[in-house]
């Protein structure tokens, strides 16, 4: 996957799609495979030596414990997720960085991975050991490989912060480990932001955890089999085009949860696929931009703070059948709640029947009013508008604004932690103003419904839905409909977010996905066995 980014405000872009192909998945096979190879030669089974990323060099080795293989648990654990990061040294030159890539292809340390063998022929108790079995990783449901490091790939495109790929998968097609490459140099920038990469770091897990059209048709059905997991049956191909020519994905979890999103009862209603960058008929790793944009599994993450790990993103990942999902965590998705089915589609985005779209190319409010926005499309959007954030001093909540706005502004603004966009007309002079977003304090007093203060005025009842006058000023205000004061964890970012890389981010994203998932514990022993070709 690879994130592009555009700050401020701007689209960060994965291509995850293209990028995994590029990766040879390891998958287990059960009891003592037997692998064809030729005597005496080094036989490149992909369980021990793989390359899911040409010149991801590992040059230590970590002393990790035995792993004890365990019954599959009979009531759902945490998942267990671990990360081992490489130490890249910064002593090699240009030169000698190449030599050894090339004669060096690591992924996955020998010491986490199974044996091999070679046999004489299929049935002969005579072995040579090519490689002994390794130590393994304890405790682990699922071992993520973290990369920092300038590639080629981050070097071709400097908006690059990340990109990965899932690596090796269980016997049902489960993934087990992944690979993730954060670009170094971008860790230095100053538009650096640590929220962003705590997201980034999120939206990589949920690919290589099993959100990838790679894997959807491994995707499990575990919905009337015991706690633990055991007779679960291949669900097949989950998605299928609608009416319309739209890719979706059509599983249980995710219709209930997108018809529920969307007000509808709609059974047409799967969870839409990401279109652009797919051929037609072909399922995309994303989800539909235009219907379930801010949600993390978009195929575009804009501005931090309205990204969300949203309902139909966690219904999918129950829907895998290798995780059970505590969605009571997920966070509100505003885009697109309570819409109705038809809601994002090329024919009704255009004509005014949605609040969240926009036409022309004015200056409004973005969907959850914590930035001014402008309207505009993307290749994403394809022709369809929004309320974008502006790129110069649009967050609402940054009080260090303030100054500037009483120097210049007439129009009553008030920049803080619990200002928001609305859309005004007010001034305090005689001539009239041009109707836009402007930062008001607001404060809540129900569900829907608020009040809102302007610069040298009281606390004021704005009516959801209505518009109000406000004394000492000429114009109005408008007041947004089940926009505030209905989603309890929709509030702008912390002020004290740092702007200093640290890998703590890693184990941030690591700990928040723990409190969404819960995955079934399936430990396996494995050793492959190589059987010598006949002449």
């Amino acid at each position: 996957m690879i994130l592009l980014l555009e700050f401020p405000g701007a689209l960060h872009k994965c291509i995850f799609d293209e990028v995994q192909p590029q990766s040879r998945v390891v998958r287990a096979a059960p009891n003592e495979p037997r692998f064809r190879g030729q005597a005496g030669k080094r036989a490149h089974h992909p369980g021990w030596r793989s390359s899911p990323l040409r010149g991801l060099t590992l040059r230590q080795r970590r002393s990790l414990r035995n792993m004890t293989p365990t019954a599959p648990a009979v009531t759902p654990q945490p998942i267990r997720i671990q990360s081992w990061i490489q130490r890249e040294s910064s002593s090699l030159s240009e030169t000698e960085r190449k030599r050894l890539e090339a004669a060096v292809e690591e992924a996955i340390p020998d010491d986490h991975l199974a044996g091999c063998d070679i046999y004489t022929n299929a049935d002969s108790p005579r072995r040579t050991e090519l490689r002994p079995k390794g130590v393994g990783v304890p405790d682990t449901d699922f071992l993520l490989y973290l990369h920092v490091q300038d590639t080629d790939k981050c070097r071709a495109e400097p908006n690059v912060l990340a990109y990965a790929v899932h690596c090796r998968t269980d016997v049902h097609g489960r993934p087990v480990a992944g690979v993730v490459v954060i670009c170094r140099g971008r860790l230095t920038e100053a538009a650096y932001s640590h929220q962003a990469a705590v997201q980034t770091v999120i939206h990589e897990l949920f690919h290589a955890l099993g959100f990838s059209k790679h894997l959807f048709h491994t995707w499990r059905d575990c919905s009337s089999t015991s706690p633990g997991g055991s007779g679960c049956s291949p669900r097949g191909q989950v998605t299928h085009s609608d009416g319309a020519g739209q890719m979706r994905i059509y599983t249980p979890s995710v219709i209930s949860a997108l018809q529920k999103h969307l007000a509808s009862s709609d059974p047409e209603l799967g969870g839409p696929l990401e279109n652009l960058d797919a051929p037609p008929g072909r399922e995309s790793s994303h989800w539909e931009s235009r219907v379930l944009r801010g949600s993390i599994m978009a195929a575009v993450l804009e501005d931090s703070s309205t990204v969300r790990i949203d309902p139909v993103t966690l219904a999918a990942l129950q829907d895998t059948g290798w995780y059970t999902v505590n969605r009571s965590q997920a966070q509100s998705l505003v885009w697109g709640d309570g819409e109705g089915a038809v809601f994002g589609s090329l024919s009704t985005c255009q004509d005014k029947s949605s609040y969240f779209f926009c036409t022309g190319s004015g200056f409004g409010c973005h969907y959850l009013h914590l930035h001014k926005g402008e309207c505009q499309t993307d290749r994403y959007l394809e022709g369809c508008r929004m309320y974008k954030p502006l790129k110069n001093r649009s967050e609402c909540w940054k009080e260090e604004y303030n100054r500037r706005a009483a120097e210049e502004d007439r129009s009553g603004e008030i920049f803080g932690f619990d200002s928001r966009c609305f859309v005004s007309s007010l001034t305090t002079q005689n001539d009239s103003n041009s109707v836009e977003g402007r930062c008001y304090r607001h404060r809540c007093t129900g569900a829907n419904r608020y009040q809102i203060k302007v610069s040298g005025s009281e606390w004021v009842d704005c009516p959801a839905g209505g518009t109000i006058q406000v004394n000492g000023y000429q114009g109005l205000v408008s007041c947004p409909d089940r926009r505030l004061c209905l989603y309890p964890d929709i509030a702008p970012p912390d002020s004290g977010e740092t702007q200093t890389w640290s890998l703590l981010c890693i184990p941030a994203a690591v700990c928040l996905l723990a409190a969404f998932i819960v995955s079934y514990r399936k430990c396996r022993s494995c050793r492959i066995r190589i059987q010598t070709a006949p002449e």
